[in-house]
């Protein structure tokens, strides 16, 4: 299947069809994969079919989005557009951000969560999340 008719098929499963056009247009747009959104996916590299399926995630309003390293996607301009939409949604949604990059999660994250000893620590200060994970990750390396 072509970008387009994966993003369509998605598209039939959580919208109704008066608002198909609009989600493939907006996927079409956010990945930025030109003309190969209406090449088979599977031709793909793995940079463009997460760009595909990530703006896939964003064509949606959902109430909560997990995200993996969204930061390590795409170029700066592709990172940027992201951002500013992930700043949007943060205003009616909530978020689980799985990331080594400390910067995105504390500008983009209120609780943090380190996992550690086969535990989960939940942290309401994120700036205490990540020191203690600097801690663990620096103890871990000894």
């Amino acid at each position: 299947m072509t970008g387009r008719q994966n993003v369509r098929f998605v598209c039939c499963l959580y919208s109704s069809g008066d608002y198909i056009d609009e989600k493939i247009r907006f996927v079409e747009e956010f990945a930025d994969v030109g003309k190969y959104f209406d090449m088979p996916v599977k031709s793909y590299s793995s940079g463009m079919r997460a760009r595909l399926t990530f703006g896939l995630s964003l064509a949606f309003d959902f109430d909560y989005y997990m995200l993996d390293e969204v930061g390590a996607l795409g170029d700066a301009a592709f990172r940027k557009r992201s951002e500013e939409i992930l700043q949007a949604r943060r205003e009616q949604a909530g978020f689980l951000v799985v990331s080594h990059n400390l910067g995105d999660i504390e500008r983009n994250c209120d609780v943090g969560i380190v996992l550690m000893d086969q535990m989960a620590r939940v942290f309401h200060n994120v700036k205490e999340a990540i020191e203690v994970y600097k801690e663990h990750v620096h103890q871990t390396k000894k």
